[in-house]
């Protein structure tokens, strides 16, 4: 069971963030990695389309024999892990949640920020943590419409990715808030853009080492740790392209071969 693969997905190429952690973390392990891009991003579609696509991936990734799930992914996670949990109870599934409960442990001011989907912000998920570790603390919510897809284009840095980052951010930085919550596997990649834009005033938070800690733990104490040699990773797209090519692999900071997801997943 040890040499069985670890799936991971994400709506697109956010979950590569989560993906390198894991690799850097767990480099023995064989990893399958899938950017459902035909669909992307999941955070504007409705819970059906979400738990629909969610489960066509996770099925090809079982068809893999894999012996964890990773859903890399916010926006499905609070839509489809508990759903997929029921489905596949002999399955290992390790979900996202935004960072609220270290959020309120590092914010000196009291006053967070979160930036994510419209489906991450208007989950019971996401409340019900705030409930839980933040009644005590102001919290603004921003739902980001539009930064996947620049993420998912490689515009990191484009004048049109800095609009949209100074209309989310700034009312926020306005209201006092330091300490910001990343709510989407994408926006890690605009890190550096939100720290020019915030003069580093804020501290950023996102979740793929506490994601990839518990995976170990639960490999480990289930006995399915791979050691030993190098584990290859596997790279899959719902919608393959030559600019998606060059833009996986800037993130993923190297040569890599992407191949078409099967068409009975698609």
């Amino acid at each position: 069971m040890s040499h069985r693969p670890i799936g991971i997905f994400d709506s697109g190429l956010g979950g590569i963030s989560i993906l390198k952690e894991i690799h850097k973390r767990l480099p023995s392990e064989h990893l399958i990695y899938i950017a459902d891009s035909a669909y992307a991003p999941y955070g504007d579609k409705d819970k059906q389309s979400i738990l629909q696509r969610s489960q066509k991936v996770v099925e090809y990734l079982l068809a893999c024999k894999i012996k964890a799930l990773v859903i890399a992914c916010n926006t499905a996670t609070v839509v489809a892990a508990n759903h997929l949990r029921k489905q596949f109870p002999d399955l290992i599934i390790i979900g996202l949640e935004p960072a609220i409960k270290p959020a309120v442990k590092t914010t000196k001011q009291g006053v967070i920020g979160i930036l994510a989907t419209e489906q991450t912000i208007k989950s019971q998920r996401l409340q019900q943590l705030i409930h839980t570790y933040a009644k005590n603390i102001r919290i603004e919510k921003q739902a980001c419409s539009g930064l996947v897809e620049q993420v998912e284009a490689g515009e990191f840095n484009s004048d049109k990715t800095q609009k949209l980052l100074a209309d989310y951010i700034n009312p926020m930085l306005i209201k006092g808030v330091d300490t910001l919550v990343l709510g989407c596997t994408h926006y890690p990649f605009l890190m550096d853009s939100i720290n020019r834009l915030s003069n580093g005033s804020v501290k950023l938070l996102e979740t793929s080492v506490p994601v990839t800690q518990q995976l170990q733990r639960i490999l480990v104490n289930k006995g399915l740790q791979q050691v030993g040699k190098l584990g290859k990773v596997d790279f899959y797209s719902s919608e393959l392209t030559a600019k998606q090519q060059n833009i996986i692999e800037k993130l993923w900071q190297g040569t890599i071969q992407i191949q078409q997801l099967p068409k009975p997943y698609c």
